[in-house]
């Protein structure tokens, strides 16, 4: 309805003038009249308003009133409205039944009385405004009604939802809550405590009996405690322990608790959340060994470029600045490859191609790679680096790399449980043996053989060099986990040994840095046996040779020195330790053993080794941390 409750008449019929004197007769009744020449008009009208009273005339050209009545009352909008034909013809019975078929309400003959339409219009229009206030009335009471059942429902409705977000909440956060009655001495845990605790709720019957057996021996105590405490005045308290589950898993928690004092200061409920931190306190312990690791791999980098410097021999200035550099490059390019896979291993084509990717400029059919896809682990990425640099920079200076028509080919395969590298070089000057081997042999010597227990083998021919090289894949291609125990901290024990001979012996994995080890040794006037790189090598070595003291890397790619340190203990041969991690990380039976950090210097081995004839007072190490 629009303003002032006037509900809409439509008056239809095709001619003007009586639409006009129907407008006339019904004007007095205050409503909207709406006037159509057709019955397509008409219907326009319906569908765009809401009709009280339909004036049609029954004979209309195109659509008569009849036809217009029945397609009124097919939409479901129009089926209650009042439809009153005006005729101007005498209508039959069967005519008058056929309109109350269609639909109709009433019949006015024409002439019209005007009394009488405005009378029958007015009955409809009335009964179609009392019906519309009706439903009105009906559709507020609904309302009303529907309101105040949708605020009851959503009360319960938040009500549950509240419950719910702090189950999700407590879940989602691995918590549970719980609540203990002082007075009864009842407990009641929900489902997360349950879950935390690992126990069914169907058969888990929560008693201080039963809680006790789930909590670990060593921090029942302090728990019992802390709740006593809190029993006694009220006071929050937050205490951590662990959860002892019934599959053995140990889960760390943290308990905070609260108390429900009565009007005469009593403590008669306690109430609290326990929080599940074992994802924390793994992700602290995962940290704090990410932590130790690149601070051993910084130590152990810095223990390598310190022994290439010790190690490295030139005859004049600019020809040491460039052999340090190649060298320290070398390894950079073994750390980059190495940091984009996170330390998981090395691509041996993408090595070759680094180190040899400087010489192919202007040409690149001079080097040719060829063999599958080799993935490294770290330790003889490293190792594989340095050799193929001081193998590159050797042709780079005298062999195919220094001619124009030299070329080389570099070809790698796995066979038999070994990878097969060949160096290949042809087109350069005629080569020949050294008569004596240089720091880059020595250092593919005692990488390839010593450290990754290889073979490695020289073929110096007219047409070029020819080296071939076998490595164990269990010592190039398996990772290994180079992670120390961490067992407890303890001190490591200060002070120098007091020597009976000057034999010691060496046991390191990595080449480059036994060789400084080993030549800073030698300086210093100690005769050395070794170096090792494995446990079982070592102890046979104890057999046959007179072993005065040992210095022993704690890691020997992922070998553990320990038994080996045993055995120096039962033949009370002293002997220090070397790590690259913290002095905590050696196992707390060992705390009286010295402790040298890499990269070791060679005035503290003169401090930490006295021999016989050595009259200067000893100097105390101190700890590495």
């Amino acid at each position: 309805m629009t303003g002032h409750n006037k509900v809409n008449i439509l008056l239809v019929d095709d001619q003007p003038g009586k639409l006009l004197s129907y407008e006339a007769i019904l004007h007095g009744l205050n409503e909207n009249l709406l006037k159509a020449g057709s019955g397509r008009e008409a219907l326009e009208h319906l569908l765009k308003s809401d009709v009280a009273v339909v004036l049609v005339d029954v004979c209309m050209p195109d659509l008569d009133g009849f036809q217009l009545a029945a397609m009124i009352r097919d939409h479901p909008r129009f089926q209650k409205t009042a439809i009153i034909f005006i005729s101007a013809i005498l209508l039959s019975e069967m005519d008058s039944l056929r309109g109350y078929e269609m639909g109709a309400v009433d019949y006015v003959p024409v002439p019209v009385v005007p009394e009488v339409l405005r009378a029958k219009v007015k009955v409809f229009a009335e009964l179609y405004r009392k019906t519309r206030e009706l439903e009105q009335l009906n559709q507020q009471l609904e309302a009303r009604v529907a309101e105040r059942t949708a605020a009851l429902e959503a009360s319960n409705v938040q009500l549950m939802q509240s419950e719910q977000r702090r189950s999700l909440a407590l879940a989602a956060g691995n918590m549970g809550s719980w609540d203990w009655d002082i007075t009864t001495g009842h407990y009641l845990w929900d489902d997360g405590h349950y879950r935390i605790f690992g126990v069914d709720p169907q058969s888990f019957a929560v008693t201080p009996e039963n809680i006790r057996t789930r909590i670990h021996s060593d921090d029942w105590h302090h728990l019992q405690t802390g709740l006593e405490r809190l029993s006694k005045d009220g006071h929050a308290h937050q205490l951590e322990f662990r959860v002892l589950r019934p599959d053995g898993q140990v889960r760390w928690c943290v308990g905070s608790a609260a108390a429900t004092i009565d009007k005469a200061g009593q403590v008669v409920r306690v109430s609290g959340v326990t929080f599940d931190i074992t994802d924390r306190k793994e992700a602290e312990e995962r940290q704090t060994l990410l932590a130790r690791e690149v601070d051993h791999r910084a130590k152990n980098a810095l223990a390598l470029v310190q022994s290439i410097l010790r190690l490295t021999r030139a005859t004049n200035t600019p020809a040491y600045i460039a052999a340090v550099e190649g060298r320290i490059k070398a390894l950079s390019r073994a750390h980059t490859i190495l940091s984009q896979s996170r330390w998981h291993g090395a691509d041996l084509r993408g090595l070759i191609d680094e180190e040899l990717a400087p010489y192919r400029a202007g040409n690149a059919e001079k080097i040719s790679t060829t063999g599958p896809e080799v993935l490294l682990n770290p330790a003889s990425a490293q190792t594989l680096a340095l050799a193929l640099h001081e193998l590159a920079t050797n042709a780079a200076k005298y062999g195919a790399l220094s001619s124009i028509p030299g070329k080389l080919a570099v070809d790698w395969q796995l066979s038999d449980g070994k990878l097969m590298l060949y160096w290949n070089e042809t087109g350069g000057p005629a080569t020949q043996a050294p008569s004596v081997n240089g720091f880059g042999t020595r250092i593919i010597l005692a990488s390839i053989e010593r450290q990754l227990r290889g073979l490695i083998a020289f073929y110096w021919r007219l047409e070029g060099l020819r080296c071939a090289i076998s490595v164990p894949l269990s010592n190039a291609l398996e990772t290994v986990d180079v992670q120390e125990r961490h067992v407890g901290e303890h001190p490591a024990a200060n002070g120098s040994i007091a020597l009976n001979g000057a034999s010691v012996m060496l046991v390191e994995d990595e080449a480059i840095v036994a060789m400084a080890v080993n030549e800073s040794l030698s300086d210093l006037g100690f005769s050395v046996i070794g170096p090792f790189s494995r446990v079982a090598d070592a102890c046979r070595a104890l057999q046959y040779h007179r072993v005065d003291a040992a210095i022993l890397d704690v890691n020997l790619a992922g070998e553990m020195v320990y038994p080996l340190a045993d055995l120096l203990i039962s033949q009370n041969i002293p002997f220090v330790f070397a790590t690259g991690y913290g002095a905590e990380s050696i196992e707390s039976r060992f705390g009286h053993v010295p402790v040298l950090q890499k990269p070791i210097e060679k005035d503290v081995l003169t401090r930490i080794f006295v021999r016989p004839d050595t009259t200067r007072p000893a100097v105390t190490i101190q700890p590495a941390v």
